[in-house]
């Protein structure tokens, strides 16, 4: 086996990747019921008409195309089904899912946190999850 598969396969630490991560939390949250999708946040630029030169683009008549929630909203979105008590009417609902994906020393930007307490003062479910053990589930919800 060459030295540097070794290095990788049996390395000290292991690649913690937020997108290993967010795959990683995505399977067990589906597990627990949840849909989640991944919201990919930014903007991109789109024109009438492109030209190369060289190794450059031109953009005629460029516009940013935005994509994604809002600046600051989680990584994983989604909902989670809810069963109503009988006095409810019995219904199952859905309630919206806000899960910020980070690593331990990731950290939270003012903005993901005020999109996750404005999740939570609506009724949805909003968590900093830094492992899969830190997926809320519906009967952790007060």
């Amino acid at each position: 086996m060459p030295r540097w598969l070794v290095l990788v396969l049996f390395g000290r630490r292991p690649l913690k990747r937020e997108s290993n991560l967010q795959r990683q939390i995505m399977l067990h949250a589906s597990d627990a019921g949840y849909t989640v999708f991944r919201n990919n946040t930014g903007v991109a630029w789109t024109a009438n008409e492109r030209r190369r030169q060289g190794r450059d683009l031109l953009l005629v008549d460029a516009r940013p195309v935005h994509f994604g929630l809002i600046t600051g909203s989680s990584d994983l979105i989604g909902i989670r089904p809810v069963i109503v008590t009988p006095d409810m009417v019995g219904q199952t609902i859905g309630v919206f899912v806000a899960l910020e994906v980070k690593t331990k020393r990731g950290r939270v930007t003012r903005e993901q946190q005020h999109f996750l307490d404005h999740i939570a003062e609506q009724g949805g479910i909003a968590a900093v999850v830094r492992g899969v053990g830190d997926i809320p589930f519906v009967q952790d919800i007060p």
